[in-house]
């Protein structure tokens, strides 16, 4: 079996500014951990620049000229109060959806088995239309597109554990042929959407954890809700939204998770894609903000990746 970790070096250069949380130190942090001998297998590939094309698989044609457009040559940019645009942020934006997109291609092609993608920034709060919540372009919803537009897959699973819900990934999924998003995160916490419902398309499963939960509240989401919809929707490929902010030392949340959490729910998703979809996983990095255990967190990922 075949594992890829797919980054670029341009993915450090983004600066969010200073005492900003999605900082290049995380993936620095994560970069080094998996440089341990337990990986020593794993390919390591070159992130590629996501095209316009594939770019507007998950935005607005409009949107993505106009974010593109308005990266400084110098200097920054805000678009919000949390999300700055710098010199490098077009690239880096650009190679964080093209490595999903090489992702999809090489586990869909098999030459690869399972990817994990260690990239920034992170994509989850983008919207068709709209950056915000510290992303730019949705990283995993533009590999669903290129997954539904160029290998024709009808049911492309996108699940995400990060503690914070993708409001973006959710807006572009809704309706859309191709697409179903499972989210677990903590509820209330930013950016406020993502509660259950009777309102939700069937496309769309989120489920909700409380202030202070840990991993038992965790595992039952999990084990009740998430993994009993996507067998019952037989998945053709697995695309994870892998943040590691639920952590019970993140700084911006306050669930009570630790990497065993990400591990076993990493576990539980390969046993999915082995039953449905020949294995096919491919990972992409969300939030995670504490340098001094994202990089447990992730190698904890990859580890579980690779069984």
């Amino acid at each position: 079996m075949t594992t890829w970790l797919i980054t670029h070096p341009q993915c450090l250069e983004h600066d969010a500014g200073t005492g900003h949380p999605e900082s290049a130190a995380r993936l620095q942090a994560i970069l080094q951990a998996l440089q341990h001998a337990t990986f020593e297998y794993v390919l390591r590939e070159e992130a590629p620049l996501a095209t316009t094309a594939q770019l507007e698989l998950a935005h607005d044609p409009t949107y993505v000229r106009s974010l593109l457009d308005s990266v400084p040559a110098e200097g920054a940019r805000h678009i919000d109060p949390d999300t700055r645009l710098c010199p490098a942020t077009g690239e880096a934006a650009r190679r964080a959806a093209g490595a999903v997109c090489h992702g999809v291609d090489g586990v869909l092609s098999g030459k690869a088995q399972r990817v994990f993608c260690a990239v920034r920034p992170p994509g989850h709060h983008a919207e068709s239309d709209r950056a915000m919540g510290f992303c730019f372009f949705n990283n995993i919803a533009v590999g669903a597109g290129h997954a539904v537009a160029n290998y024709g897959l009808q049911r492309v699973a996108m699940v995400d554990f990060d503690v914070h819900h993708g409001n973006g990934t959710e807006e572009i999924s809704r309706g859309r042929p191709g697409f179903h998003y499972f989210s677990t995160h903590q509820h209330p916490l930013f950016p406020g959407t993502g509660t259950p419902g009777s309102d939700n398309p069937a496309n769309i499963v989120n489920v909700t954890l409380a202030d202070g939960d840990g991993s038992e509240a965790f595992r039952e989401a999990f084990t009740q809700t998430i993994l009993p919809a996507l067998d019952a929707l037989q998945p053709e490929l697995i695309l994870i939204s892998a943040g590691f902010d639920a952590h019970r030392s993140d700084p911006l949340a306050t669930l009570q998770l630790d990497e065993t959490d990400f591990a076993w729910a990493t576990r539980e998703l390969v046993d999915v894609a082995k039953r449905h979809c020949q294995g096919r996983v491919v990972s992409v990095l969300e939030g995670g903000y504490n340098t001094s255990v994202v990089g447990r967190c992730a190698a904890a990922h990859l580890e579980a990746l690779m069984m």
